[in-house]
């Protein structure tokens, strides 16, 4: 490199200096000065990342007076430039040293880019044409915000949450049974609103104990990152902003939390939130008289918040009424009288008998087509009828029977506000095998269960009854932490009996107390040496995860995971089918919770349910009680706490005194109990609502989509190009996962989505959900949107040159690949993306300014391609500026055209998307008063600010390649 004083450069690596200016030379070292920026540097002369600027004849360029020149022409003398040519605002000529030229140019456009030598490697180009393509089709797939979360393609799941995630601001009730993931449901709803730019700020509101649940499935799940807010955290945030909930997008916090303070709750109500999510929504107690403070608190926010999720029991369990309350809090309008509700609810009861039998395939009888006419008009149905009763094809026939179904879903009472499937309904289900065990008590609990019998008798009967569950921390009392019990508990003996049978399987052990499972865990180590590994509430969530993926490591993991109640919640383990119940909970919702870890939808397994319980103590009475009263060991108990109220009070006396005379009859009378409201429950299913919520056949096609984009090698290819361009280690662990970690050597001081420790990472589905200490890549994942955003911003790969060799064509024919990318200024929640995202155009000029991309596809032509190094690329570039500026210009005139299409078509699916939307709602308006006024305005609105925006859009010069032949 030749320098000179007075010489302008630019930094290759730090372009957003500005213009630097040689201001002193010796032997070794140039030092330039960037005014614009007044900072210095001091380079070797031999190995300085910097690159010459020299503009030419046709450059326009601005002075440090702030006007500019049109170049004429260019002198050099002593290795310095002098610029002549025409001012442009008076028009008179003038002479420009280079000295003189404004510190601020930075070259952003491609072309200067390429002009100024700041030549980007061939690799980076061709990643920057990937990215601007793959993030064109992910923005148009209607699968967007689906395919990325870390869960199984559930049918009924992804229905749902396609059918709702697309609405303007959606208000529903999820009331699926227990195990069917209604927070999953949720969360992929959030996820669609949040990528298609409708939900900017999110408020979750749960009770307490579910606050680290949801945060962490947010989070694992979704990479959705919630803050809990209480009043500390509340305190804190006063020195950000004087409402605390102002300083952060997304928000979760407990029910009791806003229920206790007025303040708070009256600042929460002003946090202009675009998505309301309520968990256990059925525990907001109401009446038309005297609806309850937690639901005041519920109903104040969603009247402020345009979309509301309401996730609850099934309304069979809830009861007509508490039901009604809970519609009433999605749409007082609509649901505004209770008498009028429970008339209309009746009338679509006999429907659901002439859906089964379409359903079914079965002939229907006159009485059902009266009710079938009754609800759709005669010209609409008599038709389809005609085709079902005639000798069409079946084909016709099913066809006719669907669309008679879809039509009479879409005008049904709630079936567009609620949503709700049964495991009845769902299938698929493991069976339960249930072992229990009786086993001898020890002596050494016999004789202090008696002292403490003795001595506690201040004890209310309910604290005596959950003390006498759990022997073995009455013996601790006595004996002092260091007391052994594990030593003889004729449960731990079988446990490690069982451990040792079931060598190939996993185990999940499920105890109330942290501390036992601790102490179980030494057991199985001191004894046996087994592999096992603890979960509970004291531990962080690192902490957990790694537990977790010890556990669920195939090769030298743990055999055994001990869980304490409160840490199990919200972890699923169906890679397991062996749980182990070392004690028993007081609750049976608990009951049914633990089950609930591996006997859930996507569990493909039988799972064994082991329950060791000691002769003649608590335990044995309620697992008693548990299997003969309520069946809840074998089947999921949705009446058990109904049945538990009735008779908690006699219970909980047996438990604390250990009488039994009564226990047979608690049983029959639990038992009696139990199926007649199980028979109430059954007899109150909608099957129609059921029907229209798990989505038949299209909830099949929305799966099928979705997995067939996974294991996308396109996806992988990308992402490792990318992590390699931005600068990140990579190392692969085998067993499909990679760790990526920062480096010295990163293009930015930290990489979105990655933690500053790095990241475990793995783009398959079924390791993702079997490993929780994964990062699921996927084309939604931050990683990966945040490493498209990187490039674009960093301006990474906009000019290269490349080789091609070709005896074919004469030595130095040259190609200009031109990318474009239309562009629509409009904001996220405009829906903008869904019609026209950041759309490229490519153009391949050939010398006399014909494009050939029609002929010659990107992919297959890179191929063909070598790269050049940055020096011979500047020769290059040189060599042939004028040609290149006159190609860029007749790429301008061709490109016109191509926009004008793209506009023009994005019109078009936009319109007839909304519109046959707009269309539906309407019609379904005048016979479902479902569909709220708001609905119908927003996608009117919708259309017309979406008819300007796309009308508006612009295209510019994203990237060029000059290609030149050569033979070698």
């Amino acid at each position: 490199m030749t320098f000179a004083l007075g010489q302008r450069w630019i930094s290759d690596t730090e372009s957003d200096l500005g213009l630097g200016t040689v201001v002193a030379l010796d032997a070794r070292t140039v030092t330039l000065m960037f005014a614009a920026s007044e900072e210095n540097r001091v380079y070797a002369r031999n190995d300085a990342p910097v690159t010459r600027v020299t503009f030419n004849q046709g450059d326009v360029v601005e002075s440090q007076e702030g006007w500019s020149l049109l170049v004429d022409e260019v002198i050099e003398d002593n290795g310095l430039f002098t610029y002549l040519g025409k001012r442009e605002d008076t028009e008179e000529d003038v002479v420009m040293r280079e000295i003189m030229l404004s510190n601020q140019i930075r070259f952003n456009k491609p072309q200067d880019k390429l002009f100024a030598g700041q030549i980007d490697r061939m690799d980076n180009f061709v990643l920057r044409y990937r990215a601007l393509a793959n993030q064109f089709e992910q923005h148009k797939s209607p699968m967007r915000g689906l395919c990325g979360m870390r869960a199984g393609l559930i049918p009924h799941q992804l229905y749902i949450a396609h059918e709702v995630g697309r609405r303007h601001a959606p208000r529903v009730l999820l009331a699926d049974e227990v195990g069917l993931g209604k927070t999953i449901e949720a969360g992929m709803i959030i996820h669609q609103q949040v990528l298609a730019g409708r939900a900017e700020r999110i408020l979750i509101v749960v009770p307490e104990t579910l606050q680290h649940q949801w945060l962490v499935e947010m989070m694992r799940r979704f990479n959705l990152h919630f803050s809990i807010f209480d009043e500390e955290r509340c305190v804190e945030a006063y020195a950000e902003a004087d409402n605390p909930f102002d300083t952060q997008q997304y928000v979760l916090c407990s029910l009791d939390f806003l229920r206790k303070s007025r303040k708070r709750l009256e600042q929460a109500l002003e946090g202009d939130w675009d998505l309301l999510v309520v968990d256990e929504a059925h525990h907001l107690e109401w009446s038309v008289d005297a609806p309850s403070r937690e639901y005041q608190v519920v109903e104040g926010l969603a009247e402020k918040t345009p979309g509301v999720l309401l996730l609850t029991a099934t309304p069979e369990q809830l009861g007509r009424e508490s039901h009604f309350a809970r519609l009433r809090l999605l749409d007082s309008d609509r649901f505004y009288d209770y008498e009028a509700f429970v008339q209309e609810e009746e009338q679509y009861a006999p429907v659901a008998d002439s859906v089964t039998a379409l359903f079914s395939g079965q002939k229907l009888e006159n009485a059902a087509k009266n009710q079938i006419t009754e609800l759709l008009s005669e010209q609409d149905v008599e038709p389809l009828f005609r085709i079902i009763e005639s000798d069409s094809t079946e084909e016709s026939k099913d066809a006719a029977r669907q669309e008679l179904i879809d039509n009479l879903m879409d005008r049904h009472g709630t079936g567009r506000v609620l949503f709700r499937n049964t495991r009845a309904a769902i299938k698929g289900f493991p069976t339960r095998n249930v072992h229990l065990m009786p086993m001898e008590i020890p002596q050494q609990y016999t004789t202090s269960m008696r002292v403490s019998g003795m001595i506690g008798g201040k004890m209310s009967a309910e604290a005596r009854a959950v003390k006498n569950l759990y022997p073995e921390e009455i013996f601790q009392e006595f004996e002092g932490d260091d007391a052994s019990w594990w030593q003889f508990d004729s449960r731990v003996n079988w446990l490690i009996e069982k451990v040792k049978e079931k060598r190939s399987e996993k185990i999940l052990v499920i105890a109330s107390r942290a501390s036992t499972a601790l102490q179980l865990e030494q057991a199985l180590r001191e004894r046996e040496g087994i592999r096992a590994t603890v979960f509970h509430e004291g531990m962080s969530i690192l902490e957990r995860d790694k537990a977790a993926a010890y556990f669920a490591q195939e090769e030298g993991g743990a055999q055994v995971l001990l869980c304490s109640e409160i840490g199990s919640e919200g972890r699923n383990f169906q890679f397991a089918n062996q749980l182990v119940m070392f004690d028993l909970p007081f609750n049976p919702d608990l009951l049914e919770q633990r089950i609930g870890r591996l006997d859930r939808i996507g569990q493909s397994r039988d799972i064994d349910v082991h329950v060791p319980y000691l002769k003649g103590t608590a335990q044995a009475i309620l697992a008693r009680w548990f299997d003969e009263g309520l069946n809840a060991f074998r089947e999921t108990c949705p009446t058990g706490r109904a049945v538990y109220d009735k008779y908690s009070d006699t219970l909980i006396e047996m438990l604390a005194s250990g009488e039994t005379q009564e226990l047979d009859e608690i049983i029959e009378a639990s038992a009696k109990l139990n199926k007649e409201l199980k028979a109430q429950l059954e007899q109150g299913r909608d099957r129609l609502l059921e029907m229209h919520s798990n989505g038949g056949e299209k909830a099949q096609q929305i799966v099928e989509r979705i997995s067939s984009t996974d294991g996308d090698t396109n996806l992988v290819t990308f992402a490792l190009s990318l992590f390699d361009t931005i600068g990140l280690n990579q190392d692969d662990k085998g067993e499909n996962a990679l760790v990526v970690t920062p480096s010295e050597h990163m293009m930015v001081p930290s990489y979105p989505g990655l933690p500053y420790e790095g990241a475990t990472i793995t783009f398959d589905r079924e390791t993702a959900l079997s490993r929780e200490d994964m990062n699921f890549i996927s084309w939604e994942h931050p990683m990966i949107q945040g490493g498209i955003d990187l490039l674009m911003s960093e301006g990474v790969g906009t000019s290269a040159v490349s080789l091609l060799k070709n005896k074919a064509l004469p030595v130095g024919t040259i190609l200009l690949e031109l990318v474009y990318v239309v562009d629509a200024q409009a904001p996220k929640r405009s829906g903008i993306q869904r019609f026209l995202p950041k759309t490229p155009i490519r153009l391949m000029m050939d010398a006399r300014g014909n494009d050939l991309s029609s002929q010659v596809e990107f992919e297959g032509f890179n191929r063909q391609l070598s790269p050049v190094n940055r020096h011979l690329a500047s020769k290059l570039v040189s060599s042939v500026q004028n040609d290149i500026h006159g190609l860029i210009s007749a790429g301008e005139a061709q490109v016109v055209e191509r926009v004008e299409a793209v506009k023009q078509q994005a019109q078009q699916e936009m319109a007839s998307s909304l519109n046959s939307e707009l269309e539906r709602l309407q019609a379904l308006k005048a016979v479902n008063p479902n569909i709220r006024d708001e609905e119908v305005e927003a996608i009117d609105e919708q259309i017309k600010e979406l008819t300007g925006y796309i009308g508006k859009a612009q295209v510019q010069l994203d990237s060029l390649r000059l290609i030149v032949v050569s033979h070698n």
